[in-house]
């Protein structure tokens, strides 16, 4: 990579960053350094991963010097913060990431970065405990870089952009946002408002209804065709007028 590890981990504000030219997955290598008592803030970040995956088992299609692939170790003692990090760092990213696209970024609930209507990075959150308590937390981000073969819709940054300036600007927003406690501020929900691409469209997952926004836990609210507000905390979104594959 164009930098040494130790001077970029040190520019990002990381304690130590584990690069690889090729993995199976950036999650499962950071799981390993965290049982092993990988300090907070410790980076796996890889070129390529053969077994690159997001929520509910997608795979990732993470192909060579295509997208900044990496997942981030974290520490975390406060349970509700695990519930909205997702959003947190879906918030951080769109507005570390905005000066690289070429159009304004928005979020769809509860872990994905758009331009338009492309995809531009996915976020996923994957906790270990002991007992009642968070023994780490392992936040996997892919941002792309260039348009993947098996994806042709999605979104990317401005071409040419180096892997290490995305780093400098992403890294340091995530960690901030894993390291507030507690659940979305009413600024957070405010903010998470501005960019909602379903606020007002009918749904027809995780429940059928009319998308309104979320609230101070993260859940998804939905107004059903009764009249009752539903607040989903899983699931995906599938939008009624969007073909499903």
């Amino acid at each position: 990579m164009p930098a040494p590890a130790p001077t970029l981990a040190a520019e990002c504000g990381l304690a130590r960053l584990e690069y690889h030219e090729r993995v199976g997955s950036t999650m499962d290598e950071a799981h390993r350094l965290a049982q092993a008592e990988a300090a907070a803030g410790t980076l796996v970040l890889a070129d390529a991963q053969d077994g690159g995956r997001g929520r509910g088992g997608r795979s990732w299609a993470s192909e060579p010097d295509a997208g900044i692939w990496m997942t981030l170790i974290e520490r975390p003692r406060d349970s509700h913060a695990l519930d909205v990090l997702a959003l947190r760092v879906g918030l951080a990213l769109s507005d570390a990431l905005e000066p690289f696209c070429a159009g304004r970024i928005t979020l769809k609930w509860p872990n994905d970065l758009l331009v338009g209507a492309g995809k531009l990075a996915g976020i996923l959150i994957e906790a270990r405990w002991r007992e009642s308590l968070p023994e780490w937390v392992a936040i996997g981000v892919g941002i792309n870089r260039r348009v993947p073969a098996s994806f042709p819709g999605a979104a990317t940054v401005h071409a040419d952009i180096p892997r290490d300036e995305l780093l400098r600007a992403t890294l340091p927003a995530m960690r901030r946002a894993a390291a507030q406690g507690g659940r979305l501020t009413p600024d957070e929900c405010a903010r998470w408002a501005d960019r909602d691409m379903a606020y007002g469209r009918e749904i027809t997952e995780p429940r059928a209804g009319r998308a309104v926004g979320i609230d101070a836990s993260g859940a998804l609210l939905i107004a059903e065709p009764r009249g009752a507000t539903y607040a989903a905390r899983s699931g995906s979104l599938v939008f009624a007028d969007v073909a499903q594959p």
